[in-house]
């Protein structure tokens, strides 16, 4: 739902450009939509949740969000389907809209935060405040509805202590669930004039990567799922991106600094300054351990390390054990 309901122009924002979709949907597309998904998913659609992102939704059109809850909600009510998430602003929650979202069986709502600084969100337009996100975070939890929050690194006037800040303040309000977004910089919009005159600076990939990557860690401390790092890849965002912290495998990056983090860390402990070692770890991690094009096993082989990759399915997605073989 590309812009839909926003009745504000952020200064990063092309949503056309992101969703890689102009036209709006209705109760059609919908119905569309999960026929698709139950072709793909089988009975696993019971654990599914039908979603409505890339707009504001509760801040659409009042008969028309209706319209497309009304195509959704037999599937959810039917039991085929576990739930509705929708995605929207902080400052579209309130009673009457969190009523209308719970008879119709929307079961998660993620806040648009972006930022928990106020001036950060007036340089960017977003047109809410901190308080609105409080609020609106208090109501969700009141009325028994999954909390999602979203965050952007590398806004206009924030900084990496920002972002920090950011993170911990969102983590006390509990969601359930998070969502990461560095900033790029899109055509046709005001964050392009504002790079194109040299006044905003977009991270760098690596900076963003190290940043994310302890927030990865941060939230997951919390136990609070990160279920998405770095924009969507698509062709639409491709041709519209002209700058700012972008990787088709973002999350990968974030992981797999995070695994060579631990393995530096540990090899300084064990006083290991060079050698041919063989690395631990859990099978589904060898390839964050590995890193992008090699780059984990290529940072190792420039401190002196030969490393070895052997799979121990008993460690933890980020441990690592290590043996010194000569």
């Amino acid at each position: 739902m590309p812009h839909n309901g926003c009745p504000h122009q952020c200064t990063f924002c092309n949503q056309k450009r992101i969703t890689g979709q102009s036209s709006q949907p209705h109760g059609n597309d919908v119905l569309e939509a999960v026929e698709i998904a139950r072709r793909s998913l089988g009975e696993k659609t019971r654990n599914a949740e039908i979603a409505f992102f890339g707009g504001s939704f509760t801040a659409i059109d009042r008969e028309y969000m209706k319209e497309l809850l009304s195509a959704a909600s037999p599937f959810v009510k039917s039991g085929e389907f576990y739930g509705i998430r929708l995605s929207t602003r902080p400052d579209a929650i309130n009673r009457e809209i969190l009523d209308i979202l719970k008879e119709s069986g929307v079961t998660s709502i993620e806040l648009g935060a972006q930022s928990m600084d106020d001036r950060v969100l007036m340089l960017n337009k977003r047109g809410h405040t901190v308080g609105d996100v409080l609020t609106a975070s208090g109501l969700i939890h009141e009325y028994d509805f999954e909390l999602g929050l979203q965050m952007m690194t590398g806004l206009y006037g924030s900084d990496r202590n920002t972002d920090i800040a950011t993170a911990e303040k969102l983590a006390e309000l509990k969601p359930t669930t998070m969502r990461i977004y560095p900033t790029v910089v899109m055509k046709n919009t005001e964050l392009y004039d504002l790079y194109m005159s040299g006044m905003y600076k977009p991270q760098e990939l690596e900076s963003a990567v190290d940043l994310c990557a302890e927030l990865l860690l941060y939230f997951e401390e919390k136990n609070i799922s990160v279920i998405r790092l770095g924009l969507h890849d698509s062709p639409s965002l491709r041709e519209g991106m002209i700058g700012g912290a972008f990787h088709p495998s973002f999350r990968e990056l974030c992981e797999s600094r995070i695994m060579y983090d631990n393995a530096v860390e540990l090899l300084n402990e064990n006083k290991i300054t060079g050698g041919t070692i063989e690395f631990f770890v859990n099978p589904a991690s060898v390839s964050k351990f590995i890193g992008n094009n090699r780059s984990n096993i290529k940072a190792l082989a420039d401190m002196g390390i030969t490393a070895k990759v052997k799979q121990d399915s008993l460690l933890g997605r980020y441990e690592i054990k290590i043996k010194d073989i000569g």
